[in-house]
């Protein structure tokens, strides 16, 4: 079983670095493990932190944990760790399956040099998949658990809750009058392609053209005891036998003219191994030419949409479908837009937290169909594939896209094929190492969207943002031509600062000044985009900070007679 967990030589290492520093400043101590780890450490602890590890990422409902070499754990420093070598890292994934649960093994294992005080220094992060859904994961045949940090026997309790777990996967069902004749041979010969493809090993690809479909398939799990799962049948079944499902699953494209009225339409069945495939080619994906730079003589030309990108989402649509319920998967296509919906609810909640580095998914609702596309190549194996959608968008200056949850029972993702607002353009092209979390917000200002008081006061002070809470728009600061710099200082102004040293300007020259000097002296400098009762305040404003730092003061207790003066 270890060939499933081969280590993607293509994973991004920054990002990883990311969930290494989320680990190392927040962590729970019941799914990560430190261990310094410097030339050695014994398998059989290995194995017992990998039990327990495993175990109480099940009970808190996550898909994986982590167990860290090369860090201190009393105070979370990074040491550096030589255990074991490249290769051996390997043997361990084959050692550790020999004696767990089911054969389990890491997910993966990832090595990475980090740079402390001018030295790099290995590290080693092994993550470890949570128990089965009621299934306590053992270590030669014992059940290991945490207590906070430490680490002993699983309680009784938390075995009980485990084993207890209502095995919900749709996808692992048994589809009772289903055979392997109902299976489309064409699906299984691409899906035999596609994991050798995805394994990437010359052992593998022999072993696998050595097997009959039926061992191959009871390889991939998607025959159990003979008989063929759901997600056998969704991937790789024969369109004609789509009546063996309770509701048949189905997909279809719909395409919308300028008035929004459905033009063309069709409709799709399984095999879902080669939906995308089936489903894109009726999409138009045009030439988009735009000016990324205002100083920039030539458009860029690309297409509307990334394919790879197109194919993660439909993807996850297929994963992650509520099957039970029916309904359809759905690719809506307008002139400049595309719009994915697929039944079942959205099991992260919102989409925030899965921009972040450090995500850890909960489980998925088809576990063994997702394990089948990870496979065969079809989704992301680290669940980064989100985030690789919105930094595929980042990178092209499009518009981030737009998940909708407000329907308990439907998931709706909209990706832009064109741009909506220059200046957002603008400022992804010349700050081009803005994290996704910034981008994410800078985007919610560009569609008029609400953000929380926190995003706003970190996009003020990054420079990104201007105007007043309820018209808020994205910072012109890239702008470099003579005559949008005018057009910008118009509705945007000047920086506060300009205006405090017009004022102290003004006091040295005249000595005093009352308001409405001050008044006349900023009034048609103010940006034009605000009220006059806006103005009013902003003037006051300035006049109240000049005071507070200590610069100027009145001299006189009566306001309507009191001056303005420098203190």
């Amino acid at each position: 079983m270890s060939e499933f967990y081969e280590l993607q030589e293509n994973t991004n290492r920054e990002d990883l670095k990311q969930v290494l520093r989320k680990l190392i400043n927040n962590w729970e101590h019941e799914v990560v493990e430190f261990k310094e780890a410097t030339n050695d450490y014994d398998k059989n602890k290995i194995g017992e932190y990998f039990s327990a590890i495993s175990n109480e990422a099940n009970l808190k409902s996550l898909q994986y944990g982590w167990l860290i070499f090369g860090v201190r754990n009393k105070d979370r420093v990074v040491v550096g760790s030589n255990y074991r070598d490249t290769k051996g890292l390997d043997a361990i994934k084959l050692e550790i399956a020999q004696n767990t649960t089911g054969n389990l093994s890491f997910i993966d294992i990832f090595e990475l040099s980090v740079e402390v005080e001018g030295e790099n220094r290995r590290v080693i992060m092994f993550q470890i998949p949570a128990a089965e859904t009621g299934i306590p994961t053992a270590w030669k045949g014992h059940y290991y658990g945490r207590d906070g940090e430490s680490l002993g026997p699983l309680s009784s309790d938390e075995f009980d809750r485990i084993r207890g777990q209502e095995k919900k996967d749709w996808s692992k069902q048994i589809l009772e009058d289903a055979t392997i004749d109902d299976l489309d041979k064409d699906a299984i010969a691409l899906a035999r392609q596609k994991y050798k493809e995805k394994m990437g090993k010359t052992h593998i690809s022999k072993e696998v053209d050595g097997m009959s479909d039926e061992e191959f398939l009871t390889k991939l799990k998607l025959i159990i005891n003979g008989k063929i799962t759901n997600a056998a049948m969704l991937l790789l079944g024969n369109e004609d036998k789509d009546y063996l499902f309770a509701s048949a699953p189905e997909a279809a494209w719909r395409l919308y003219n300028s008035k929004n009225d459905i033009s063309d339409y069709e409709i799709f069945k399984i095999p879902y191994i080669t939906l995308s495939d089936r489903l894109f080619g009726r999409i138009r994906n045009l030439t988009y030419r735009y000016m990324p730079n205002q100083l920039t003589l030539f458009p860029m030309e690309t297409t509307q949409y990334d394919m790879w990108l197109l194919r993660e989402l439909l993807n996850n649509c297929i994963a992650h479908s509520e099957y039970t319920i029916g309904g359809r998967i759905i690719l809506n296509e307008f002139e400049d837009k595309l719009m994915l919906i697929n039944p079942g609810s959205f099991l992260p909640g919102a989409i925030e937290p899965v921009l972040e580095p450090s995500y850890n998914p909960p489980f998925y609702r088809n576990q063994l169909l997702a394990e089948t596309m990870v496979k065969l190549n079809m989704i992301d194996s680290q669940a980064m594939g989100i985030r690789r959608v919105f930094r595929i968008q980042q990178e092209r200056y499009f518009p981030m896209p737009d998940y909708d949850l407000s329907n308990r029972n439907q998931v709706s993702v909209t990706i832009y094929g064109k741009s909506l607002d220059d200046n957002y353009m603008h400022v992804l092209y010349d700050n081009q190492d803005l994290d996704l979390q910034t981008v994410f917000l800078l985007d919610q200002v560009q569609k008029k969207h609400e953000l929380p008081k926190e995003g706003v006061k970190y996009l003020r002070k990054l420079k990104l943002i201007e105007g007043r809470l309820n018209n808020l728009y994205i910072s012109a600061t890239v702008a470099k031509s003579t005559e949008q710099e005018a057009e910008y200082i118009k509705q945007k102004g000047f920086d506060d600062q300009y205006y405090k040293d017009m004022i102290i300007e003004y006091l040295k020259q005249w000595k005093k000044a009352k308001k409405k000097d001050i008044k006349n002296l900023l009034w048609d400098k103010l940006p034009e985009g605000l009220t006059d009762g806006q103005k009013e305040s902003k003037i006051k404003n300035m006049l109240h900070a000049l005071a507070n730092e200590d610069l100027i003061m009145t001299d006189s207790d009566n306001k309507r007679l009191a001056n303005w003066i420098l203190k």
